[in-house]
């Protein structure tokens, strides 16, 4: 061990500390400068002295870059790619303390004189010295330190196995980091003649309910939609009101059916998917006025497990036209009572017609003028655009309201299930017996990892048809946001995720468990990839 840097508990949480001490919360100088940072710390290692050109900085966004390490034996096709991500969510919530959210241990004394600020659950952990707290502890820096003294020590002990460490920006908002690395995960097959047999992520365990102290493994991660929808009525003055149709009116009755809408429940392996919510309902108009507001939008939270883009869509839509048929309904019946003529019917209108009708009226160019101005504005992000565009085309197409634009806003999240491959159920098979004999340590197995993670870009199985009702329905898709769909269906390797135990990802409290990073998961991991090494060399003998 003494010729590994990484190579004890107390070598591996320093390095831990250290990387938290980097702050690299997303959309900041710190995100951008961490690849670097992390790039000059893994060059300590030998073997990539040795071979510099196994470690490499890719182009993101924004200046952010993405870090690939690989350890490549000569004999080895096979390989295992390990997964992680480097930003963290910010850190406002630690008040007084905020300065002390990336020192893990300064802050972990400091939170412990300070108990009677936290619930009793908290205050059990502080006292019990198990825990270390601070920013990107649990989520995700201990995945990435437990990678990297992985990746070292297969270089000292020559695994018979390639190891990929692939680590990335943005993975807490838009996943740029990983959705741009697809490409050069595909490219590096080609080039290093490797064949990836397994995608690793190192994501911690989430907790199932509050205070569940249970040890979870996941073979495949949940996936995440947004349908939205632009409202587009008729302004009017408000001393008039029954001489237009209010947006907000619309909106309300879409939102009332899509909230906590069981129609888009999903059940796996008896796994269910969160009921969706309403993450952004507001209106377009910018200023205050005695004109009625006629441009609202609303934005729609959806889970998914085996349902793709085309099928949410013709759900939606199916919900739209009910919600438009019942606003329709109470619109006439209003009219009726005060003896006035209807505007007209509320409709349902995909953007993708919107589109198609705007440019059939005004020209392709005139259309792509209309989205790069909207993209030229660098304080809108990509929902902000998405309902911009379809904002824009609205106005100069005004003869189609009321309606309501149902659209798609990014992320997008594909649900990815490897539940059945053989080698990721000897793998858990494994995992849940060394658990138990080597740590007296139950593991159960989640079919939909309910944190949302990067697997969902590898190992994409949908059709053509699933993903092109996203394409053609997401305004900022092909400019500010893309996914190579082809490419993830090629990294058709299984996907497994095994991390550390912490809790409160998100949270001032955020702590990882020290026994399960710098000990237990580690070494299990470890053994695992062994495991599955010395069975494919014999394969190959």
């Amino acid at each position: 061990m003494n010729n590994l840097k990484w190579g004890t508990p107390e070598d591996l949480k320093n390095l831990l500390i250290k990387l938290v001490s980097w702050k690299s919360m997303t959309l900041t100088e710190g995100e951008r400068q961490f690849s670097f940072k992390l790039q000059e710390e893994l060059f300590e290692l030998d073997y990539f002295q040795k071979y510099p050109e196994y470690l490499s900085l890719h182009d993101t966004d924004l200046g952010r870059k993405y870090v690939t390490a690989l350890y490549k034996h000569p004999e080895a096709k096979e390989t295992i790619c390990l997964i992680s991500h480097f930003d963290t969510v910010n850190t406002e919530e630690y008040g007084d303390f905020e300065a002390l959210a990336t020192e893990p241990e300064e802050l972990t004394k400091v939170f412990a004189k300070q108990l009677n600020e936290f619930t009793e659950e908290v205050q059990k952990d502080l006292l019990s010295g198990e825990y270390l707290f601070g920013r990107g502890t649990m989520d995700m820096k201990m995945g990435l330190a437990m990678h990297m003294s992985l990746v070292e020590k297969a270089t000292v002990e020559n695994w018979p196995i390639n190891l990929l460490l692939l680590t990335v920006p943005d993975e807490e908002v838009n996943s740029a980091g990983m959705r741009s690395a697809v490409t050069t995960l595909h490219s590096m097959k080609e080039e290093y003649g490797i064949k990836y047999k397994l995608f690793l992520n190192g994501e911690p365990v989430f907790s199932q309910e509050p205070g569940d102290p249970k040890y979870y493994i996941y073979s495949g991660t949940i996936g995440k939609i947004m349908p939205a929808a632009l409202f587009y009525g008729k302004e009017t003055h408000a001393g008039e009101p029954l001489s237009g149709l209010t947006s907000p009116y619309i909106a309300s009755f879409l939102t009332k059916k899509m909230e906590w809408n069981m129609k888009f429940q999903e059940t796996s392996f008896g796994e269910h998917t969160p009921l969706p919510v309403t993450l952004q309902q507001k209106d377009l108009k910018l200023e205050y006025s005695t004109q009625t507001p006629y441009r609202t939008a609303a934005l729609y939270n959806v889970f998914l497990m085996k349902r793709n883009a085309a099928e949410i869509m013709d759900l939606f839509e199916q919900i739209s036209i009910e919600a438009a048929n019942e606003c329709n309904e109470e619109y006439r019946k209003v009219c009726k009572i005060h003896n006035v003529n209807p505007i007209g019917k509320v409709s349902v209108t995909r953007y993708s017609e919107l589109l198609t009708y705007a440019t059939n009226k005004y020209g392709t160019e005139y259309v792509e003028k209309i989205k790069k101005e909207v993209q030229s504005r660098d304080d809108w992000d990509d929902r902000e655009r998405s309902f911009r565009i379809a904002d824009k085309l609205m106005i100069q197409c005004q003869e189609l309201a009321p309606t309501m634009i149902i659209l798609f806003a990014p992320p997008y999240y594909p649900a990815v299930n490897s539940t059945g491959n053989e080698l990721v159920e000897q793998c858990i098979d494994f995992v849940t017996e060394k658990a138990l004999v080597k740590c007296d340590l139950t593991v159960k197995r989640i079919h939909y990892f309910n944190g949302i993670c990067d697997l969902s870009y590898v190992n994409y199985s949908d059709t053509n048809e699933g993903w092109t009702s996203f394409e053609v329905n997401t305004p900022v898709w092909g400019d500010s946001y893309t996914l190579p769909f082809d490419i993830m269906k090629n990294l058709d390797a299984p996907v497994l995720n095994i991390g550390p135990f912490g809790k409160d990802a998100h949270k001032r409290t955020e702590r990882v468990h020290m026994k399960s990073a710098f000990v237990e998961v580690p070494m299990i991991v470890e053994e695992m990839i062994c495991k599955i090494s010395k069975e494919l060399s014999h394969q190959n003998d």
